[in-house]
């Protein structure tokens, strides 16, 4: 079996692949404060709830967009699975072409999501990630990295307007049936989700003007991707395991290689 780790701002996400399949996921929180041991004790828990023995991973990949917390995810791989991971990172095949100035500067998140999307999907296509940060990936049908944009989080968004205001309440986010609010939830839930959707139309009108395409598949992924696809005319679909797919994609990649 594979265990694939993508470490994100927020959470951090497991994936279990047995032949291929997703067998089993799981969420924590992303902490600096916690250590190699208590991610590994929670993780086996985990596994252990879904009736996976430890000894039965023989594989892992990570993908991470916290520095600072790799040397404790590999140590808790090498220390409960007696495993050394494989980091997503210079040296890794993939395939795929980035066009960046400095490719070193792209994020693995992306580089796995822009994988994962043109293998499953084809391109060109864009990858809309609705994480912490709204990451828009721009892939060829070239299976090049044309580009990424980079906007703030919706959660991030609301944070950020409550924690900045006396008055205004952390809501739960949903879109409310009309945009006009008449109480002030529901006035904060029409500017962040009609607003988002809003950024969401105007950056892929440009895409498509920049690229000279009348259409262009689009692919929603991350927490908030469900809610702002069904606001957005141009997402083609929602993939919530796009991430942990392109582990998996790029793991059987280098494997291969090998």
């Amino acid at each position: 079996m594979l265990l694939a780790i993508d470490v994100g701002n927020t959470n951090i996400k497991y994936g279990i692949f047995k032949d291929d399949k997703l067998v089993a996921s799981f969420r924590v929180s992303s902490r600096l404060s916690r250590t190699a041991d208590e991610y590994g004790s929670v993780l086996v828990n985990l596994l252990s709830t879904s009736g996976i023995n430890k000894c039965d991973i023989d594989g892992v990949i990570i993908s991470s967009v916290i520095p600072s917390l790799n040397y404790t995810i590999c140590h808790m791989c090498e220390y409960f699975f007696n495993i050394t991971p494989l980091m997503i990172g210079p040296g890794v095949k993939t395939g795929l072409n980035l066009k960046a100035d400095n490719p070193k500067e792209v994020g693995a998140d992306i580089i796995v999501n822009s994988v994962s999307a043109f293998n499953k999907y084809g391109g060109p296509i864009v990858v809309i990630d609705f994480g912490t940060a709204t990451t828009f990936d721009v892939i060829s049908e070239k299976f090049e990295l044309l580009g990424v944009i980079i906007a703030p989080g919706i959660k991030t968004s609301l944070e950020g307007l409550v924690s900045n205001t006396a008055q205004l309440p952390m809501i739960e986010l949903d879109a409310p049936k009309t945009a006009i609010g008449k109480n002030t939830k529901h006035c904060m839930q029409s500017g962040i989700i009609f607003g988002f959707a809003g950024l969401v139309d105007n950056i892929l009108y440009k895409i498509k003007k920049e690229l000279k395409l009348d259409t262009i598949k689009v692919i929603a992924t991350g927490g908030m991707g469900e809610i702002i696809a069904k606001e957005v005319k141009g997402i083609s679909a929602v993939d919530r395991t796009l991430t942990l797919d392109g582990l998996n994609m790029i793991y059987k990649l280098n494997n291969s290689a090998k």
